[in-house]
């Protein structure tokens, strides 16, 4: 996120950040600010508002621990022997208590403790009212983002996830799940607000804040909570609030939404990216994990998270949006200066994801981390864009019994296809796939909500030569539709924090 990662570093060492990790629920997380001599100035509430986001530059954030989740879906495949994710993919329990996943929990409740010391110490400070009040957007967004993505993932109606009041002080004592997750989206729901009455809009940022948070992020992510939710007119009234905002337009060219140049057109919305081009490059690590196993011999891919047969063909004929999305064996693509044709000696389905390539085309790396090792790049990484705010009104409106030609023609028109009429749920569905297969959008939680999780995981996944690439799975919805708790949490807390049944 620009300017925001760079200031880390500072931010951390200004407030004292790098406290030993409480074992408990995180209720006072590694890096949780201290109030001593701090919240005092202008300075310290940026500084304070700055450690908020230095998580995101976690490979395991939004990169490619949250993304063995996403890896479950009938979209990719791992792509190269890799256990722990085999076992993810698999709904093999085994994988509780491993590297990758283990830490999604934490890392999360560390952004809200430092949000809401953010929004307990700031309106307090004697500075300038409007970044005061930006800075208290930010918060309330982050806390409402990282509550979002923690209810989907661990919780149903049976159990939400833990709620902190933060205008309580509780130590370090566990504390117990919310009796369901609408309640925890209900928290959601004030916190967006909350943000989205004070944060501006993008446009009147200047380029050194770019990767805050705005107005229409927050309308965003209300939409989609509201769409998980099942409140479709919720959904579809704060995705008008993104369309009917003027500020965004899709792009003409799919394919140019995934390029350095684009990053803060009309289709951005929210994103991972950092400026800083360092031992730990920028934002998400995705890019170069979707690459080619070592990079055939360029750059240190690691190989994952590849297409599957079943993606492929679930392109229209005529859908551009297939070559944008995927390199299929014999594709001509830009490496590092040099045309090449694509083959893969690794990749278990012969199909290597497309999206992100552009800015491994450049001679040099120029746009590249120059660690390997954290393969990042400049390019946003989208974590919700325009085409899927729209996507989200089309659902939406189909759910309520309305027609959503014009939002599904909207995304069909610009993906080379013909208009249709009276579109289904069938045509949304795969709308949403093509647009957004590879992407944060998550097509593992799509087919959860839609409840086409077993049907679609009891079918075996192919590659690109026609054979079997992933057997049939058993999905039971009583125990997958949510991830464990990760065991730390349940066995720190002496089982105040409980496991989702079956796990």
């Amino acid at each position: 996120m620009k300017r925001i990662i760079k200031n880390i570093t500072l931010a951390l060492t200004g407030i004292s950040l790098l406290a030993a990790c409480n074992k408990k629920l995180e209720i006072t997380p590694e890096g949780a600010p201290t109030s001593g001599n701090f919240w005092q100035t202008e300075g310290d509430a940026v500084s304070g508002s700055n450690a908020m986001y230095d998580q995101f530059d976690n490979e395991d954030f939004y990169g490619r621990g949250y993304w063995w989740f996403i890896n479950a879906s009938d979209d990719m495949v791992t792509g190269r022997v890799k256990a722990q994710g085999d076992n993810i993919k698999n709904f093999n329990s085994s994988f509780i208590g491993g590297a990758y996943t283990e830490t999604q929990w934490k890392m999360r409740y560390i952004v809200i403790k430092r949000a809401n010391d953010v929004i307990l110490h700031v309106p307090s400070i004697n500075m300038d009212e409007a970044l005061k009040n930006r800075i208290l957007g930010e918060a309330y967004f982050l806390s409402g983002l990282m509550y979002f993505e923690l209810a989907y993932t661990y919780g149903d109606a049976r159990a939400g996830v833990p709620i902190i009041n933060r205008d309580s002080i509780v130590g370090d004592k566990p504390i117990p799940r919310s009796a369901n997750v609408n309640l925890v989206y209900e928290y959601v729901e004030s916190e967006l607000k909350k943000a989205a009455t004070l944060l501006p809009y993008f446009d009147t940022y200047s380029t050194d804040e770019y990767g805050k948070p705005h107005k229409t992020a927050a309308y965003a992510f209300l939409s989609k909570m509201f769409l998980y939710k099942k409140d479709y007119a919720n959904a579809a009234k704060y995705a008008d609030s993104v369309i009917l905002s003027g500020k965004h337009q899709l792009l003409d060219n799919f394919a140019d939404v995934f390029t350095i140049a684009n990053n803060w057109t009309g289709e951005y919305i929210w994103s991972v990216y950092s400026n800083v081009k360092g031992a730990s490059g920028w934002g998400s690590i995705l890019p170069g994990v979707m690459l080619e196993n070592k990079g055939w011999g360029a750059y240190n891919g690691w190989g994952y998270y590849m297409p599957t047969k079943e993606l492929y063909d679930a392109y229209e004929f005529g859908d551009i949006r297939r070559e944008a999305t995927i390199l299929k064996p014999g594709d001509l693509f830009t490496f590092f200066g040099s045309q090449m044709a694509y083959s893969s000696t690794n990749s278990l389905s012969g199909y290597q994801f497309r999206k992100y390539m552009e800015p491994f085309s450049y001679a040099g790396g120029i746009h590249l981390s120059p660690n390997g090792d954290h393969p990042t790049t400049d390019l946003n990484l989208p974590l919700i864009r325009y085409a899927e705010v729209i996507l989200i009104k089309a659902e939406a409106k189909l759910m309520q019994g309305q027609n959503a030609d014009a939002e599904i023609n909207m995304i069909r028109h610009r993906a080379g296809l013909a208009d249709t009429t009276n579109a289904d749920m069938n045509e949304l569905k795969i709308q949403r796939r093509c647009e957004l297969a590879g992407e944060w959008a998550n097509r593992h939680f799509d087919l959860v909500r839609w409840g086409d999780a077993q049907a679609a995981y009891a079918q075996p996944l192919h590659g690109a030569t026609g054979s079997v690439v992933w057997p049939a799975r058993t999905f039971n919805p009583a125990i997958h539709n949510v991830w464990p708790v990760p065991q730390t949490e349940v066995t720190s807390s002496n089982g105040v924090v409980t496991q989702n049944a079956g796990w």
